[in-house]
């Protein structure tokens, strides 16, 4: 109990403060760009929850989105409607997600090098296809998802909301989601007990793929262009927002809530370095430091229960 309010008490007292701080904090318009600049992170790191509960890892969640916003961007640039451009960025997603996980279930290869792997062939057909070059000519209305309002609060808040409530009924109220807990928990007693092990984790990887296409359209239209350099280190946020929200890289815990709270504390802590100004390359060291920190002490309370 005491670990999942770790990190909800983590971020109150970030939150204050950074109040305390600074006067530009608890502004309207510095707490709407907290969300707009976490919203990405957050949509991915839901995607990435799942996996990791399902005692796997993705490292190619940034390239995959970069690649996905990337011809979705193009297909605007080419006179798609928005809808159709989202929806050609959601498949793209869902198709990495699956050659993920048809990778590692059906070719029995370690998560790690998969994905690893397609990191690297995502990134240079993204580079590829571009021809290194960004999309520019995209429609005025398409900015309206990552930087539009709806009843006064951020669109991409609501998009967030849809897609947390969406990812907690499958963790919990599905085959799918407790099947990922038993997987992670341990793999061989899942598979002696029925349960199709193979099929669930292919399944996995292909949500967090599809939460990357989208995700991939959001940051396009927060941009308003399509950048095939997209994306870069985004694993490390998206893997560690989990972590800090007290996923367990064992697999077989995790949450919504935890992962929204972590990818928030991260989110305040660059938000408030800049405020306070600090330098952006500290803010990455200060990031890897709370990872190993959220990973010791998960280490520690699992020895203490051994």
């Amino acid at each position: 109990m005491i670990q999942r309010l770790l990190p909800l008490a983590t971020l109150a007292t970030l939150f204050i403060a950074l109040s305390l701080a600074s006067p530009y904090f608890l502004t309207y318009t510095n707490l709407t760009s907290v969300v707009r600049q976490t919203a990405v992170i957050n949509v991915m790191a839901l995607g990435m929850t799942l996996i990791i509960i399902a005692g796997g890892i993705d490292l190619s969640v940034g390239a995959v989105m970069a690649f996905s916003g990337l011809l979705g961007t193009m297909a605007l640039e080419a006179g798609w409607p928005i809808p159709a451009g989202v929806a050609l960025a959601l498949a793209c997603g869902l198709g990495w997600g699956l050659a993920n996980g048809l990778l590692i279930t059906q070719l029995k290869i370690n998560p790690f090098i998969v994905t690893l792997g397609t990191l690297g062939i995502a990134r240079g057909v993204t580079l590829i296809i571009s021809d290194g070059l960004p999309v520019h000519r995209i429609p005025k209305e398409f900015s309206f998802i990552g930087e539009g309002n709806l009843l006064g609060v951020p669109f991409v808040l609501w998009i967030l909301v849809f897609c947390a409530v969406l990812t907690h009924v499958l963790l919990e109220h599905t085959r799918m989601g407790r099947y990922a807990f038993a997987i992670g928990s341990n793999p061989e007693a899942a598979w002696y007990t029925g349960i199709p092990v193979a099929f669930h984790t292919t399944a996995v990887y292909a949500y967090s793929g599809l939460l990357c296409g989208l995700a991939g359209m959001i940051e396009a239209s927060r941009l308003m262009t399509g950048q095939p350099t997209a994306g870069q280190g985004y694993e490390l946020q998206v893997i560690a927002a989990v972590v800090i929200g007290g996923g367990s890289l064992r697999g077989g815990e995790g949450s919504v809530a935890g992962t929204l709270v972590g990818a928030f504390i991260m989110g305040l802590l660059a938000n408030g370095s800049d405020l306070l100004g600090i330098s952006p390359y500290l803010q990455q060291a200060i990031i890897g430091g709370v990872i190993i920190l959220a990973v010791a002490v998960d280490e520690v309370r699992k020895r203490r229960f051994t």
